[in-house]
């Protein structure tokens, strides 16, 4: 059996005024990411594991943020595409490891249901994923609650 790795990473700005949004769940917070879709970091860092995985081009060149059709879209929805790209390409996963960087707010409330959210999109078991949030313990931009940033890796299986 063929086995291929990805890792994905993506960062925006936290600012007032915008939606919170993270595996596809709205968040209640003062601040939310500043994106031209809905600026899921942890979803973009995903889909970007999954295309470095295939050795597919990167979530911009998929997904111009130039391109209105994917202007303010649900990464949930770019998501469903990748699922179809990856599919055509013969592969399917075999686990996801995430892992969150922010200093507020606290998310261990909100976890469970971003596994399920992608655990039914990608049409694997919540058991083949973990997400995982920690701080910056007050250092950097990260730390100083200026953005929020998710680092993905994926394990596919060639099928």
């Amino acid at each position: 059996m063929k086995f291929r790795v990805g890792l994905g990473k993506d960062i925006h700005k936290l600012k007032r005024g915008y939606k919170l949004i993270l595996g596809g769940i709205e968040i209640p917070y003062k601040k939310g990411l500043v994106s031209y879709s809905d600026g899921d970091c942890l979803l973009h860092s995903l889909i970007d594991a999954i295309f470095g995985a295939i050795s597919y081009k990167d979530i911009g060149r998929i997904f111009p943020n130039n391109e209105p059709k994917y202007k303010n879209i649900s990464s949930l929805e770019l998501l469903k595409k990748t699922k179809i790209i990856l599919d055509n390409k013969n592969y399917k996963i075999g686990n996801i490891d995430i892992f969150i960087s922010c200093e507020k707010p606290k998310l261990a409330n909100y976890i469970d249901k971003m596994r399920e959210n992608i655990s039914k999109i990608l049409d694997i078991s919540i058991k083949e994923i973990s997400i995982k949030a920690g701080t910056n313990e007050g250092l950097g931009y990260i730390g100083k609650g200026k953005g929020i940033e998710c680092t993905s890796v994926v394990l596919l299986e060639e099928i």
